[in-house]
């Protein structure tokens, strides 16, 4: 198990690296591919009315004439150390872990996306528990109802919950229990306050069960063709005749072997909505980093962009080193591997 461990701890820091190479190349060496010169680069950090001697000096000062290694060398550097930007009147400090820093808003870009983290957060967490709650059990209920009105009728909902986008419901949701019943809060929200969890509760009730449907749908599906699967094994029928209860049979040997699949996919849900639910916090008016990363794209501000780029990846990949530990939980044969 140990060994098993540390390979996962190792493949995950040289996955990082490689996210690294990867992020930067999309922001900085495809441009340089489609034609886009150091001064194209640059334009982007001034203001229209530039002119070419001043873009010029903006893209030395921001080292886009450097070598495409210098400026990858000095990219990571700024992720462990922090970095120095020699850009306008006085040097500007951007502290490790340095996402990039704003010249539109003149602040580094890790302790916007700190700020707005616990909103994110809040959101993913929260909907995942309702999402793998209703999902899991759905799909099981169904399974063993193969056929039934029940299941038919569960099948229908979870294909109404795969098929409809979140903008759609999340402003259906608005308009009905929001400004027409006033049964919920209409948008927006704190970071969960310890001294009042109920008002926290109560402003993310919509945005949770609007996003959990979506997911929940696909989980239900999910969990229900892994169900029909495994209870078809020769391992539950031994299961059956050595006298076991049902109720023992389905959760121990049938779910248990149902929830690989499952892991599989909530990691990756986890650790995308983790970089940002960015159609979910636009329609409830969220303050998250999927909010965040929408501004970004409207002002063309591209250290914010390449910011939550990164972050987004760190989660993933964080999101599946956690999944590929609790295999050998769920799978002790994972443990040999």
């Amino acid at each position: 198990m140990f060994a098993y461990i540390v390979r996962r701890l190792i493949g995950a820091v040289v996955l990082l690296f490689v996210v690294t190479a990867v992020t930067f190349s999309i922001f900085f060496l495809v441009p340089r591919l489609g034609g886009a010169t150091a001064d194209d680069l640059a334009s982007r950090y001034v203001g229209k009315s530039a002119g070419a001697e001043q873009i010029h000096e903006t893209a030395v000062k921001l080292g886009f004439t450097d070598p495409l290694y210098v400026q990858y060398g000095r990219f990571v550097k700024g992720l462990i150390v922090g970095q120095e930007y020699n850009y306008g009147p006085a040097t500007e400090h951007c502290p490790a872990p340095c996402f990039g820093y704003s010249f539109l808003s003149q602040t580094p870009v890790w302790p916007d996306l700190v700020s707005r983290l616990p909103v994110t957060a809040s959101l993913a967490l929260g909907a995942a528990v309702i999402w793998l709650l209703a999902g899991v059990t759905t799909g099981v209920i169904s399974a063993l109802r193969r056929g039934s009105v029940l299941d038919r009728s569960m099948m229908t909902v979870a294909l109404a919950g795969v098929s409809l986008p979140i903008f759609f419901t999340g402003l259906l949701a608005l308009s009905i229990f929001s400004y027409k019943l006033g049964w919920t809060a209409q948008g927006g929200t704190n970071p969960m306050d310890a001294a009042n969890p109920l008002e926290w509760a109560y402003d993310l009730i919509l945005p949770w069960t609007t996003l959990a449907f979506l997911y929940a749908a696909a989980y239900a599906r999910l969990t229900r063709a892994g169900m029909l699967e495994t209870m078809n094994e020769d391992f539950v029928r031994t299961a059956r005749a050595k006298g076991l209860t049902e109720r023992r049979v389905i959760v121990e040997h049938g779910l248990r072997s149902a929830l690989t699949p499952i892991l599989t996919i909530f990691g990756l849900d986890l650790g995308l909505l983790l970089g940002g639910a960015i159609l979910t916090e636009t329609t409830f008016s969220l303050p998250g980093i999927g909010q965040y990363a929408v501004i970004a794209l409207r002002a063309n501000d591209l250290p914010k962009v390449l910011g939550v780029t990164l972050v987004a990846a760190v989660f993933i990949i964080f999101a599946n080193l956690v999944v590929d530990l609790l295999y050998a939980v769920v799978d002790p044969r994972v443990r040999i591997q």
